[in-house]
């Protein structure tokens, strides 16, 4: 059986460069090398805009943040990753904000919660470096203090009032993830004697 020589020809494309010729460019020009080594490249990576690691709260140069405790947000979250808890001012009595939990270890990333702020409290970083030994490592409180919003603290002109408004709040002051206090209950176990079976 005949082969065309024409058809084989054009099959079989002669312009690309073959895998040992890219190989050993490469080789030979290493800072042409396309695929980026990972962590080494860290301070260089660059991300899509709309691209979502972790969540955040928005503070300003003073630390204020402009979250009201509408509870918005959390009411936007589809799986209850977010816990908003108020408390009453310590001296006007209006509810404030207290903690703002989020859970990391159940968070979709979809967003939504940015998209529902009223105030633009919140935003999604490129922060991607989260893994833990410890799950509890992914419950956060977003909130540097316990307090009204900058909005509030700005048109206070007394410094020291401002101080009493403001709680200080920990970064891993929320509560346990999500089922930790459904630990397995370990029992000891009873040996028995062991019977003689007749034969």
């Amino acid at each position: 059986m005949a082969v065309d020589a024409t058809a084989a020809s054009a099959s079989t494309p002669s312009s690309s460069p073959s895998l040992i010729t890219i190989s050993l460019g490469y080789f030979l020009q290493p800072w042409k090398v396309v695929t980026r080594q990972y962590p080494e490249n860290r301070q260089t990576l660059r991300f899509p805009p709309r691209y979502r690691a972790m969540l955040m709260m928005i503070h300003d140069s003073q630390g204020f943040h402009r979250c009201t405790a509408c509870k918005l947000c959390e009411k936007a979250c589809p799986n209850g990753s977010i816990r908003v808890i108020t408390r009453k001012g310590l001296i006007d009595g209006v509810n404030k904000l207290d903690q703002y939990i989020w859970r990391m270890d159940s968070c979709m990333l979809c967003n939504a919660c940015v998209q529902a702020c009223p105030f633009m409290a919140l935003r999604m970083t490129h922060q991607f470096e989260n893994a833990v030994y410890d799950r509890r490592l992914l419950v956060f409180n977003l909130n540097q203090y316990a307090g009204p919003p900058a909005k509030v603290l700005s048109a206070e002109p007394d410094a020291g009032k401002r101080r009493q408004m403001m709680e200080p709040r920990g970064r891993y002051d929320g509560p346990l993830p999500i089922n930790e206090s459904l630990r397995p209950v370990v029992s000891e176990a009873k040996e028995t004697p062991a019977k003689d079976t007749p034969a």
